[in-house]
């Protein structure tokens, strides 16, 4: 069932939209605001997002570009802004596609299958190789080289989980921060390098030199697959 998370401040419109799609056979949660949107990408981590640019704590442009920093997830930008440049700087800033409101159900559900057939393959697999370990985000297991069982902590996982569902893109310390920790210790980031030490120690055939879990100094994290 494929996850898809909802953004607008209309209540009505986000309730409509819920049951709408939960009829499609489609898994739906929704959010409200830009805060709640983030939150929801980093901790469900849906297969689609559809984005309204015009939220009430922060510009929908500005919530594409930061999803785009570290996420991939395709998202459907709505608007009642009818001016094409708006289109333009949605589309530019990391939106996979456009709709103006009001819109008709079948022209939303078409562009949702649209965008979920052009999305790239693996987007949301529940199942990554890490060096000589298997990781299974659906059973929350890891199976060492021996088929032995590797012990992980809620926050390891917490950590581990947006780096390896998004291989090859820089996640900013500062970000695995916030979602792990909240946005009052988004600064404590040697707590951050205690974990990924301890991460590669679990996980990396040689913790001394990684290939998978990698820092870039004074920006991040990335995952190499």
């Amino acid at each position: 069932m494929r996850r898809i998370l909802v953004v607008d401040d209309e209540p009505q419109l986000l309730r409509a939209l819920s049951l709408t799609l939960q009829a499609q056979h489609y898994d739906v949660r929704t959010a409200p605001d830009a805060a709640q949107a983030l939150t929801q990408v980093a901790a469900w981590y849906p297969d689609l997002v559809i984005l309204d640019l015009d939220l009430p704590d922060l510009d929908g442009i500005d919530v594409i570009e930061g999803l785009r920093g570290w996420n991939r997830v395709p998202i459907i930008a709505l608007s009642e802004r009818t001016d094409r440049r708006d289109e333009v700087n949605a589309l530019d800033a990391g939106a996979d596609d456009y709709i103006t409101k009001p819109f008709g159900i079948d022209e939303l559900l078409a562009h949702i299958r649209a965008v979920i057939r052009r999305a790239p393959a693996g987007g949301s697999t529940l199942v990554v190789q890490v060096g000589d370990c298997r990781v299974d985000f659906a059973r929350k297991t890891v199976t060492g080289p021996r088929n032995e069982k590797v012990h992980l902590t809620p926050i390891e996982w917490e950590i581990l989980e947006p780096l390896l569902r998004n291989p090859g893109t820089l996640i900013r310390g500062q970000q695995l921060m916030t979602e792990v920790w909240g946005p009052s210790h988004s600064a404590d980031t040697h707590y951050l390098r205690i974990y990924l030490s301890s991460l590669r120690h679990k996980l990396e055939p040689n913790p001394a030199r990684p290939r998978h879990l990698i820092t870039e100094p004074g920006m991040g994290y990335r995952f190499e697959p």
